[in-house]
Order: C-alpha cells, then structure tokens, then sequence
C-alpha cells in the first residue's frame, strides 16, 4: 500500500481569490466611513476657526470701542506682537477656504460655504 504526500506548499488559487474578496469587502465598508470622518473633521475644524475669529473680532470691538457695524479686517486681528495682537497666526481654512472676518456684530465666514459656517455648529 502506498502512502501519498503532499509535497507542495503554498496557497491555492481559490484561498488567494478568497483572501482578496475578503479584503475587497473590508475595503468597500471602511473607506466611506473614513471619507466621511475626514469630511466632518475639515468642516469642524474650520467652524472652530470662525468661532475664534468671531471672539477675537467681539474681543477687538469692545477694547476699541467699536460700534456694531464697523468694518474689522484680519490685520486688525493679527498684528505680529503679541501683545497686541488678538490672534498668534492666521487661521486657514482646511479646504482652502478664506476667511471674511466681517463687520462687528456679523457672523465671519468662509469661502468655501455649506458647512463652513459658524452658525452649522
């Protein structure tokens, strides 16, 4: 009587072409989820950015007396010194959005719309 062996090793066509489906499946449920979350973080990211705009701009308003109305500029915002300044660095928008920062007691907003916005928090 004979015994046959199996001499060869390694993986047969049908296990390949079944670890690839099942990685093609993995691939098809995550990556919406993670374009998606990518999404909802830019678009925080750029209301957090409004808001504080928005702060520095009320904040700018009331040391300088400003009535509702007048005009504020970033510059006005971010000045360089410390000292004086109301912001350390130029918010950016993370879709390559800019900024309008508006007159006092109106919301800044940004280019790129829908929910860049400070009132889509």
């Amino acid at each position: 009587m004979k015994f046959f062996r199996k001499t060869s090793k390694g993986f047969t066509l049908v296990e390949i072409m079944i670890v690839v489906a099942i990685i093609g499946i993995l691939i098809a449920i995550a990556v919406p989820g993670f374009v998606r979350a990518r999404t909802q973080s830019r678009n925080r990211a750029c209301q957090e950015n409004l808001t504080k705009i928005d702060g520095a701009k009320e904040q700018h308003a009331l040391e300088n007396d400003l009535a509702p109305g007048a005009a504020v500029a970033m510059s006005d915002l971010v000045t360089g010194d410390p000292t004086t300044s109301y912001l350390k660095v130029e918010p950016e928008c993370p879709e390559s959005g800019t900024y309008t920062v508006g007159a006092v007691g109106t919301d800044p907003t940004c280019s790129v719309g829908g929910d860049h916005a400070l009132d889509a928090i």
